[in-house]
């Protein structure tokens, strides 16, 4: 039994390093900022994004703040939070979407919700 719970740990930890990729590649081809290199890190079987505020709307000194949170949802679909930078604390914005459509809304951010 902890055979079986070892290798599956493994692929799941295989999968999650794919996933974090896949992030990063979907970054650089964004709209907003396309100069500045966002971290995706990842929190247990969520990932955190954090970017240099370029805009110093929220870290007037141009330091890494949060962006944006995806945690998965139900049935390979994720959720999408924003920072709420004043309150600090994360706001939903997307539920139980897959991740391509995700990855579009982060990285067009026409509304700046993301990239304050």
């Amino acid at each position: 039994m902890t055979i079986n719970r070892a290798v599956a740990a493994h692929a799941s930890g295989q999968v999650l390093d794919f996933m974090q990729h896949r992030l990063e590649r979907a970054l650089h081809e964004r709209v907003r900022y396309r100069y500045v290199r966002p971290r995706v890190l990842r929190e247990d079987d969520s990932f955190r994004i954090q970017s240099p505020c370029c805009s110093r709307n929220v870290d007037r000194s141009g330091g890494m703040i949060d962006i944006a949170l995806l945690m998965p949802g139900a049935a390979q679909r994720w959720c999408l939070s924003a920072r709420d930078h004043v309150n600090g604390i994360w706001v939903s914005r997307f539920q139980d979407e897959p991740l391509d459509v995700l990855l579009d809304l982060l990285c067009v951010d026409n509304e700046r919700k993301f990239w304050p």
